[in-house]
């Protein structure tokens, strides 16, 4: 399994997904189960089938949040800067070829939510912005050609 960087806030999220599906989920599926089962011929009950089915997705969903938690990583934040790209910055860049300008905050996989702006550190505009400085352009290859973008701002 690989590991997953991720900040304290993305970790603790993690952690309360896993106890809402271990606490609350759990219990209702179990309880959807036994309900089927009461009805009697198990062989011809669609009922008992979905609910098996979804207490197996259930399962598998917990056995992967369980994964990614035993082999993250948190980010020590006191150590990051906005000398150059890395992850956890929010980065200003400008198309070089349309002048858009666009902002992102690069983060772990598992963090990733384009609504909120959040790229993917394995995603290839963040992996071509990542250890470059204010003011570097840098021609990142994305699935439609090459673009150039120029690094207007590094924060966090």
């Amino acid at each position: 399994m690989a590991i997953t960087y991720m900040t304290r806030e993305g970790y603790k999220r993690k952690m309360d997904e896993i106890a809402y599906l271990e606490s609350v989920k759990r219990p209702e599926i179990s309880r959807a189960i036994a309900e089927a089962r009461d009805k009697g011929d198990l062989s011809e009950n669609a009922e008992y089938d979905a609910a098996k089915e979804a207490q197996g997705m259930l399962e598998m969903k917990i056995a992967q949040l369980k994964d990614i938690v035993a082999n993250a990583r948190i980010i020590d934040e006191s150590k990051l800067n906005s000398d150059e790209v890395q992850i956890l910055n929010k980065v200003k860049i400008k198309n070089v070829k349309n002048g858009a300008t666009m902002e992102y905050t690069i983060v772990a996989d598992s963090e990733a939510n384009l609504k909120e702006k959040k790229i993917a550190s394995s995603t290839p505009v963040a992996q071509g912005l990542l250890g470059h400085k204010v003011g570097d352009v840098v021609d990142i290859r994305v699935p439609n050609g090459l673009m150039k973008f120029e690094i207007l701002e590094i924060s966090f």
